[in-house]
């Protein structure tokens, strides 16, 4: 029989994590509401370069730039988006579990598949199940800048046009709410879906639409990685928010039932002594 000291270091020692948990809750609540921000600010950024590069693309369709132009598929690049530390929920393995399936679908031999790994948890994940990680990154910030991942997005780039690999995906979890996620899938290399982005506006390129487009491009490839990212942030930490809220709400819920249980033994012992007293004076008598 557990004895009341026990039930009540028990009580002491979740009442001690509830705190903790709470505080974690906090913390992250507050990394949320920047981390937001600066998602949902860079999106009118990707919308109009979206715009302008495909406005370019569309007035050099006969350009031939290796970024745009599919070719036989051998080799398959995917950039996974995950975090640097657990105590997020489901939000890595939801990720994984995406990228992964995704992968012994398209690919009989991982042989055919290279990772790129931003985030620790990727790198560990992938490494432990035995895939080829040929770049990562670990210890982005909570708000990271351009500048972070800027390095990591490069080479990412950079391999596929010298044709280390024939087209890139990239895995992220796309933020909705507070309270909703969703795992997202994005095709990122050869930017095929150019011609679908309609620009309303005409322009006139100077030097020609095609030297700048031998910049933008790999620029626009960049900051579709570099969203993924602050997307995957403002996920990590809402997803860190809740899981730190139900740990929270779970430590309460135990708090009650052991302080519950607590009362019950402290009465079950009251009673066992009046009795025992009752029972010595009635045999005095």
């Amino acid at each position: 029989m557990v004895s009341l000291r026990d039930i009540e270091n028990r009580i002491k020692s979740t009442k001690k994590t509830s705190q903790i948990t709470k505080a974690m809750q906090m913390v992250s609540a507050s990394k949320l509401n920047r981390a937001e921000l600066n998602a949902k600010a860079f999106v009118p950024y990707m919308e109009k370069i979206q715009e302008v590069v495909g406005a370019i693309a569309s007035a050099t369709s006969d350009s031939g730039h290796p970024m745009l132009v599919s070719r036989p598929v051998k080799k398959t690049a995917y950039i996974i988006v995950s975090s640097d530390r657990g105590l997020v929920g489901g939000y890595n393995a939801n990720i994984f579990r995406a990228a992964r399936r995704s992968i012994e679908q398209r690919h009989a031999s991982k042989d055919d598949v290279k990772i790129v790994a931003i985030g620790r948890k990727g790198l560990e994940f992938f490494n432990r199940l035995g895939y080829n990680v040929v770049e990562s990154l670990v210890g982005v910030s909570d708000h990271p800048s351009f500048e972070e991942i800027k390095t990591i997005a490069n080479r990412a780039v950079g391999m596929f046009t010298e044709g280390e690999f024939d087209e890139v995906y990239l895995y992220y979890s796309h933020y909705i709410s507070a309270i909703s996620s969703e795992v997202t899938e994005k095709k990122l290399l050869p930017l095929t879906d150019l011609s679908s982005a309609s620009a309303l506006v005409s322009y006139e390129f100077e030097p020609s639409a095609e030297a700048i487009l031998e910049t933008l491009l790999p620029q626009y490839a960049e900051s579709l990685i570099y969203g993924a990212v602050l997307d995957g942030k403002a996920s990590e930490h809402a997803s860190s928010m809740t899981a730190m809220k139900t740990a929270t709400d779970n430590a309460g819920e135990l708090i009650d039932s052991l302080s519950l249980q607590f009362n019950r033994a402290r009465q079950a012992a009251i009673t066992q002594e009046i009795t025992e007293i009752v029972g010595g004076v009635a045999a005095l008598e």
